[in-house]
């Protein structure tokens, strides 16, 4: 279950805190303003942290610590340019310039020092979702949180005083440079790396990056400096944005892939709106934006925008197959089929999620012979990987209204063993089982399905069907009261079978309210009505 909240409510030591305790799988992201930061955990263990936007600096930590030289590092970087799918870490380790052991020992730095950074945002917002896990690419760690949060604490106290000198990393600095050149013996060595860096020019975060520190470390030490009275500001960095640099867009656009990736997407829609903005024909975010709206199922948008999206040349399989969902969702059929048909001649014919949505709407169309081949054609593009959670439930949706019970309990099975925490799954899978009158196997179906998402209104419903059946009245009740709760226009057997508990407990004017609603959702229903004139000619 994903965890949400403020900074100024719950500290970031606090939250980490709490993860590590339960012993958490998953990805804590924080936001603060325009920035953006990602903690992965792997039972409690930190194995992973990152910042968006932050200049990765692992080349200039293995620089200053002295394990590479600076023209190693440019030769790796050159390398990289022509290697983008691979980290610099691997092409130094490939390149015989670092042991794989001193790669492991800087990136732990590395991703310490993301998470001491990370421990100064003291307003903003945390969202913690299980068990996503960090790129295939990114070499993992394993650090115990209760290590970091000490000096983490230390740091943080240590920062509340620097930014009473340095509140912003946009600000100016000019030095008085005989002062410091005269005091230099009594300098710490990173102020001594900084000096000759501030001209009156450059800002904090051009210090940062050129000196190769960390950010607390040029923190600390300009402290030092214009505690003694060597520097003194000469102003900022970012006058009124004017024009749309590269660096502006690429900034928006990493945000918006960051936040998108981890569910937060009302900030998504706001960083690519800006890139929207700042670069009216760019395909890329005109895309993600369509993404967002599916996710959040406001089809009219999502259509406009991968309509948008596919007057680009450019534009691939992927573009019209989004584009083919959203005319599903709004009911378009015809204009579904055309989307994905382009989809396929742009090279949707190797993709399994083109393959799946034909089959479904070959399903809508009642077509069940070309369900079933579009999906068998689906699950053979695949190879050796598992389908989607999608393709399980629909191609046993095919199978079941096709009379094959026993191949959509089969699927339904290998499903949720694929996708043990997908509800829906676990739900069909009772459905189906109670079709071959495997009661038992039905009711952990669903109370596994509970567990996962109690938020699913036909689960409670099927297991106050379950407790039905079997007389346990009270148990029924319950289950169909959160049933209604969650969907109160679930069915109108959930409301009969709501009055005719209420009846059974003689509580005669519930059980009426109940049936009559009932009656709403099925007008034409002889039982129901027949229930209520019964009930009302009741002494």
């Amino acid at each position: 279950m994903a965890i949400k909240g403020s900074l100024r409510e719950a500290s970031l030591p606090d939250v980490l805190q709490l993860l590590t305790m339960g012993k958490k799988t998953g990805c804590l992201s924080v936001t603060h303003r325009n920035s953006f930061g990602s903690i992965y955990f792997i039972k409690g263990k930190i194995c992973y942290a990152a910042i968006v936007n932050r200049r990765d600096r692992l080349g200039d930590i293995l620089v200053k610590s002295g394990v590479i030289s600076a023209e190693q590092l440019e030769t790796a970087i050159a390398a990289q340019g022509r290697e983008r799918d691979r980290r610099l870490g691997e092409i130094l380790v490939g390149l015989g310039m670092i042991s794989r052991d001193e790669l492991h020992k800087q990136i732990r730095v590395q991703i310490e020092e993301a998470v001491f950074f990370l421990f100064t945002w003291t307003q903003g917002a945390f969202n913690f979702e299980p068990d996503i896990r960090p790129e295939e690419q990114d070499i993992l760690v394993s650090i115990s949180p209760e290590s970091l949060l000490l000096e983490g604490a230390q740091r943080v106290d240590e920062w509340s005083l620097i930014e009473k000198k340095i509140p912003s990393f946009d600000i100016i600095f000019a030095v008085d440079r005989d002062r410091a050149e005269t005091a230099s013996d009594q300098l710490t060595p990173h102020q001594r790396t900084l000096v000759p860096l501030i001209d009156g020019h450059r800002d904090v975060s051009t210090l940062t990056e050129e000196s190769g520190l960390v950010e607390f470390d040029v923190g600390k030490a300009l402290f030092g400096l214009v505690t003694a009275g060597f520097l003194h500001r000469v102003g900022k960095s970012r006058p009124p944005d004017v024009i749309a640099t590269e660096a502006r867009v690429d900034e928006h656009r990493n945000l918006g892939v960051a936040f998108y990736r981890t569910g937060m997407l009302d900030e998504a829609e706001r960083e690519f709106r800006r890139v929207a903005e700042l670069r009216p024909g760019d395909l890329h975010a005109r895309f993600f934006l369509g993404l967002v709206h599916l996710r959040l199922g406001r089809w009219d948008e999502a259509a406009g925008d991968f309509e948008q999206a596919s007057h680009a040349p450019q534009a691939g399989a992927a573009v019209y197959h989004n584009l083919a969902l959203a005319y599903e969702h709004l009911g378009r059929l015809a204009p579904a089929r055309e989307a994905l048909a382009e989809a396929m001649r742009r090279g949707g014919e190797r993709d399994a999620r083109v393959h799946t949505s034909a089959g479904v709407l070959a399903l809508l169309d009642g077509d069940l012979v070309s369900a079933a081949g579009s999906f068998a054609a689906a699950r053979a593009s695949q190879g050796s990987r598992a389908p989607s959670a999608a393709w399980y439930h629909y191609a046993a949706l095919t199978a079941a209204l096709d009379g094959r019970t026993d191949d959509a309990v089969a699927t339904l099975s290998e499903g949720t063993q694929a996708f043990p925490r997908a509800a829906v799954l676990q739900n069909n899978l009772a459905v189906a089982l109670e079709r071959q009158r495997h009661f038992t196997g039905a009711f952990v179906a669903i109370e596994r399905g509970v567990t996962e998402d109690p938020t699913v209104a036909q689960l409670h419903k099927n297991l106050g069907d379950h407790h039905y059946r079997q007389g346990r009245l009270d148990e029924a009740f319950d289950s169909y009261q959160r049933a209604v709760k969650y969907d109160e226009k679930l069915g109108a057997d959930v409301w009969l079978r709501l009055g005719n508990i209420k009846l059974k407990r003689h509580e005669r004017g519930e059980a009426l309210t109940c049936w009559e609603r009932a009656l709403e959702l099925d007008p034409g229903s002889e039982v129901i009505r027949r229930n209520i004139e019964a009930a009302r000619s009741l002494p």
